[in-house]
């Protein structure tokens, strides 16, 4: 097989890749697509069409989305959901960054098995521990208030730990024992020297704590009750009606309620990368 022919081949079978990546792609985003332009549509047009374009265009179902009832708009809604996810996720990678150094940088009495503790816990269904943890924050008078989503948060999340550990241990020891001849304590070597090394891990559970978190629903829907403490998850339930559900006003706020996560996304994209791949320091 010649030069010429072997090109060919591979320019063809680029042009089929490519074009069934594209199909396999439009099909995926096609919901998305369907919901966002749907959004620009009369309620009437939504599913009386095939077509994504909207032959009516109209940005009445964002006004009238965004109003709510009247007495609470979703400026209120996503104030308190940036509150929840932004102290969720700090707290989350924090934690989950102190804890992970301690596993895998200090050796102390029963490490490996606090270790697997903390690992089976990434198998422990949230439905086991959701009856005991609310019977907790009703007596603490935690209900209506933010803090039974926030502190739980602030212990640390077990997949975190587990994937900054892999971080800590692909950096090499010399770093801590070097560190410590100059005078640097344990907190010091983690501050200053380690917690900048796994940025791609830090940057990865953030991600993966804001999209958990700002898409949370069930944490919402049993801790708040009050329509002023509503998060933008919770609030879109709230537009469906037995009698009448307004969808130009669902779609309009669920194509806003995904712009965060979009954004974070397109932002920080390279770095999911990274982090899942847990790579280490290289050589």
């Amino acid at each position: 097989m010649n030069h010429k022919t072997r090109r060919l081949i591979n320019i063809r079978n680029g042009i089929v890749f490519h074009a069934v990546a594209l199909a396999l792609g439009f099909f995926m985003l096609y919901p998305l697509l369907w919901m966002a332009l749907g959004s620009f549509k009369p309620t009437e047009e939504i599913f009386g069409t095939l077509s994504l374009i909207p032959k009516n265009f109209t940005i009445q179902n964002y006004i009238r989305g965004w109003r709510y009832n009247g007495m609470n708009t979703f400026t209120t809604f996503y104030r308190n959901s940036f509150i929840v996810t932004g102290f969720s996720t700090l707290g989350a990678v924090l934690m989950s960054s102190l804890v992970a150094y301690g596993f895998s940088r200090i050796h102390f009495r029963g490490n490996k098995f606090w270790y697997a503790c903390m690992f089976l816990t990434l198998m422990l269904p949230y439905q086991v521990v959701m009856v005991p943890q609310f019977i907790l924050f009703f007596k603490l008078g935690w209900v209506n208030t933010f803090l039974p989503l926030i502190v739980p948060q602030w212990g640390g999340q077990a997949f975190f730990i587990f994937l900054m550990v892999q971080f800590f241990r692909g950096i090499p020891m010399e770093l801590d024992q070097s560190a410590m001849i100059d005078g640097c304590n344990k907190f010091t070597i983690f501050a200053r020297i380690l917690f900048p090394l796994i940025k791609p891990a830090l940057i990865t559970s953030a991600i993966f704590s804001f999209y958990w978190r700002w898409e949370d629903f069930l944490g919402p829907l049993l801790y708040l009750n009050r329509p002023r403490t509503f998060t933008v998850s919770l609030a879109m339930r709230q537009f469906a009606d037995p009698t009448y559900t307004d969808w130009g006003a669902i779609f309009a706020m669920g194509t806003l309620s995904l712009m965060p996560s979009l954004i974070i996304f397109f932002i920080f994209q390279k770095y999911i990368v990274e982090g899942i791949a847990t790579s280490g320091l290289k050589a």
